[in-house]
């Protein structure tokens, strides 16, 4: 199938590009960007110049910042085009609700996608954890935003969610392998004073049976990054490191079956291929309301500045 990329940043060129050159399902007839291009790909500066001219392009994937996502995902459904959105999947959760109501009532498939959710370990962990009763599960997630975000300002900006753009991946991972639903109680959020988005956050969860659940989230990390969680239960202590790369259990590491992280984008793609064969749709925002709560309940502390 035809599919368009739309926005062509670093998430586009290090991971989505690639990710449909190697797919059998995929060709990638155009790209709009007010920038960038891939090289022998039809590129767009206007989005709607692009879906007018290109009626045969059925698949629109929107890898734009949050907050002027919504406006392309809208105008893409009400074309009856199908949409794939970078995580987070909007800006708010009003905003995705929108188009989930926009896609159901055009039949097309909206997909949001969680790309930690495909690291090779997190389906055996979920797996692992199914019968298991949880007594205590720690999130450590510390990068250094430098290192992955070098100049873009937009994530410091309200709707850009500051260190939630990675910790949201440690929450759908999170979302994902637990048996059982949790909801944020109380939240900390460091905020630069120079900024509108936190550069760290401290989170604890309520669970139904009262396991201990919390989140550590930074983006001051010198040296060696931290992706961790790490869930203690009634059958032993499982520990997912580096991002849902490597699993750990009892102290033993266990195999990972194909690429740990680098078939994360490929296995979107080869969702996306399938809710569009069955016309399905997958849109569960249970990490962005998390991360909702966490603006709602969150205490903020003014912390120093922070230069890029």
């Amino acid at each position: 199938m035809d599919i368009a990329l739309i926005g062509i940043g670093k998430i586009a060129v290090d991971q989505h590009v690639p990710a449909i050159a190697a797919s059998p399902d995929w060709d990638l007839a155009a790209t709009v960007s007010r920038q960038g291009s891939v090289d022998g790909v039809d590129s767009y500066t206007d989005f709607a110049r692009m879906l007018a001219e290109r009626p045969e392009i059925r698949v629109v994937s929107l890898c734009l910042p949050p907050v002027p996502r919504f406006d392309y995902a809208a105008a893409a459904l009400a074309a009856g085009r199908h949409v794939m959105l970078e995580k987070p999947p909007g800006a708010s959760l009003s905003e995705c609700h929108r188009l989930i109501d926009m896609a159901r009532a055009q039949g097309v498939c909206l997909y949001a996608t969680w790309h930690s959710r495909e690291a090779a370990m997190v389906a055996p962990a979920k797996a692992w954890l199914a019968d298991k009763t949880l007594k205590k599960l720690t999130v450590t997630w510390k990068e250094d935003v430098r290192r992955w975000h070098p100049g873009q300002d937009w994530i410091w900006e309200p709707g850009g969610l500051g260190v939630f753009d990675p910790g949201i991946n440690a929450l759908s991972i999170v979302t994902e392998i637990l048996p059982d639903p949790i909801h944020l109680t109380e939240a900390r959020l460091e905020v630069p004073e120079n900024k509108q988005g936190p550069i760290a956050a401290s989170l604890r969860f309520a669970h139904p049976a009262g396991a201990d659940v919390s989140a550590v989230f930074d983006w001051r990390q010198d040296g060696d990054q931290i992706w961790t969680i790490v869930a203690e239960t009634d059958g032993g202590t499982l520990a997912l490191h580096d991002g849902g790369a490597r699993m750990v259990i009892g102290g033993q590491d266990q195999t990972a079956e194909g690429p740990a992280l680098t078939g994360e984008y490929p296995r979107l793609y080869a969702n996306m291929a399938r809710l569009v064969s069955t016309g399905d749709s997958d849109v569960d925002l249970s990490p962005l309301r998390h991360v909702a709560d966490a603006f709602l309940l969150g205490r903020r502390q003014s912390v120093a500045p922070f230069y890029d």
